[in-house]
């Protein structure tokens, strides 16, 4: 496995600490393969999240934001009968799954349907953050349209 030293970045960038945390979780291969999951972009700020919970119902599964952190709970209701399985492919055991989502990535919805939960994703950038034009000579900013950038 590789390791990498962030303590340069940490010496000579400020406030860039959380970009180095997310890259060393990302080189620890401790994310876990199940559930299965697919991560779409719509369109140029939305996405979304697909995973496959094949044998839990709705009220089985729990989506929850904190912070910058998406996580999704499958707890499975205790099955009281008596089961001999002779092959048993489904995985329907307990989950966490975390996902880290960029600022100002915020949750729209979730659905599910056919065994899968869909997670609607949307980026929303503020409007402090948005892009502006400065008119010379003290009038007011507007704010700049696309294709109007040089």
């Amino acid at each position: 496995m590789r390791t990498y030293d962030f303590s340069p970045l940490y010496r000579s960038a400020i406030g860039f600490d959380r970009l180095a945390q997310l890259a060393e979780a990302a080189l620890s291969n401790e994310q876990p393969a199940y559930p299965p999951y697919n991560i779409e972009l719509v369109s140029e700020d939305k996405y979304r999240i697909s995973m496959a919970v094949a044998g839990f119902t709705r009220d089985e599964l729990d989506v929850e934001t904190e912070k910058n952190t998406l996580k999704v709970i499958g707890r499975k209701a205790v099955d009281g009968a008596q089961r001999t399985f002779l092959h048993r492919g489904i995985a329907a055991r307990d989950f966490e799954q975390r996902f880290q989502l960029a600022d100002h990535v915020k949750v729209v919805s979730a659905s599910f349907e056919n065994g899968l939960l869909d997670i609607e994703l949307e980026r929303e950038l503020p409007e402090a953050l948005k892009p502006r034009k400065i008119l010379i000579d003290g009038g007011a900013s507007l704010p700049l349209i696309k294709g109007e950038a040089a």
